[in-house]
């Protein structure tokens, strides 16, 4: 499995307005076309927050933890609609209340992403994509602060973790 090198993404000014189009592959080939995601952060009602594994065929950050739910904006989509579309296609969830957090840029050596943040509080069954994820579970805040600078979460999760929940 691999990721569509030729899927289709909206390019963006850094207020999210749609200023173009662009493959995938241009996005992430160190193009720095600026281009929008959608991160939802999984809380339970014990604080623990759900990370996703990444699988070892993504192009960006393979075998990494990362943030509950993220995805690209289908060329034509809105952050809700992609952030629906997302949650289901990743972790099953249909029935949530989302939260916006805020948005911000981020920017690594191959892309620059307009990152819209999103939380949640779920107590419901999860069931992570098989095709998409290799698994998830929860964390506890303390593990996940033990966890960073080990290289075993993406930088972005860090950073936006720290930024909007610690």
């Amino acid at each position: 499995m691999k990721d569509n090198s030729e899927e289709i993404f909206p390019i963006v000014d850094e207020e999210g307005r749609v200023v173009g189009s662009a493959t995938r592959g241009e996005c992430h080939n160190g193009s720095k076309l600026l281009h929008p995601v959608v991160h939802l952060h999984v809380f339970n009602s014990k604080g623990e927050v759900y990370l996703q594994k990444r699988p070892e065929w993504k192009d960006i950050q393979p075998g990494k933890w990362d943030t509950s739910v993220g995805g690209h904006l289908d060329y034509g989509e809105t952050p809700e609609q992609a952030l629906v579309r997302e949650v289901r296609e990743e972790l099953g969830i249909t029935d949530f209340q989302s939260e916006r957090k805020g948005m911000y840029v981020f920017e690594s050596l191959r892309e620059r992403e307009l990152v819209y943040v999103n939380c949640t509080i779920y107590d419901g069954p999860v069931k992570p994509s098989t095709e998409e994820l290799d698994g998830g579970r929860f964390w506890s805040i303390d593990e996940i602060r033990e966890a960073m600078g080990q290289n075993l979460l993406t930088p972005n999760f860090e950073s936006e973790f720290k930024r909007f929940f610690l």
